[in-house]
């Protein structure tokens, strides 16, 4: 509620005309791109670290998938502490993220979201900024919750994904199968043939036993050669690259 209130009030004030629209950014800054939490420990941190010039209030919480849902009605076995805190600028903040028990699959990996909401303070009249619009950012990266003892490991999962291309109309796409306890997640692939290529470039994750089709953009022929090239995204952020046949 207190983050759509932000949001709305930001709207409101450009759709009026009484605000200047200057270039913005987000000041709160997250340490990782995302977390493994390991099921054996007891907590994990996160730290986040207010690189802007002004203080800022944070609120933080975690989803399910659903970006849109709302904090409050979200029900997730974690707690975070602090949810809402004041960051002053140049410092920073430990997140602490706590499993709370409920059960979760011990086969594979979980996956959920760490939200984290920024609002600026608000203009003070006597700097005669009361005019300018205010902007909340919201960063949302991916919690991975692992149990002990899955077979493989993370960083061998990317070159288990079976892929298969699919005929679908004029658009080609791949099918990616993954048959390992992890979540891999792609920054892109292509499927090349040799003289020709299609690619894509949006990202994308396949959870463990999951099934999942990918469109591509680009042109290929239906020859028996056709590889995927991958770049995949290992637990600290980093590339993980590959290459391998599609299956007939």
């Amino acid at each position: 509620m207190y983050a759509g209130r932000a949001i709305w009030a930001s709207m409101l004030a450009g759709l009026l005309g009484l605000c200047s629209i200057l270039p913005a950014h987000a000041s709160v800054v997250i340490a990782t791109t995302r977390v493994i939490y390991h099921a054996q420990e007891r907590e994990t941190t996160v730290k986040l670290t207010n690189e802007g010039k002004a203080p800022a209030l944070t609120q933080v919480w975690l989803d399910t998938g659903d970006p849109a849902a709302a904090p409050a009605s979200i029900k997730v076995p974690f707690t975070v502490t602090p949810p809402v805190t004041r960051i002053d600028a140049g410092k920073g903040q430990t997140l602490r993220i706590l499993y709370t028990g409920e059960a979760l699959p011990k086969d594979k990996e979980s996956v959920f979201w760490l939200n984290v909401l920024e609002i600026p303070p608000k203009p003070r009249a006597e700097h005669g900024d009361t005019s300018k619009l205010q902007l909340a950012f919201r960063s949302r990266i991916k919690l991975f919750f692992r149990p002990a003892d899955l077979k493989g490991t993370a960083e061998e999962s990317p070159a288990q994904v079976k892929w298969r291309l699919v005929q679908s109309g004029t658009q080609p796409k791949v099918e990616a199968i993954n048959p390992t306890a992890y979540h891999v997640s792609f920054a892109q692939f292509s499927v090349a043939d040799g003289g020709k290529s299609a690619t894509f470039d949006d990202g994308g994750m396949v959870g463990p036993g999951e099934t999942k089709q990918f469109a591509l953009k680009g042109e290929l022929s239906s020859g028996a050669d056709l590889k995927v090239r991958y770049q995949a995204i290992n637990d600290y952020g980093g590339s993980i690259e590959g290459e391998v046949s599609l299956a007939p």
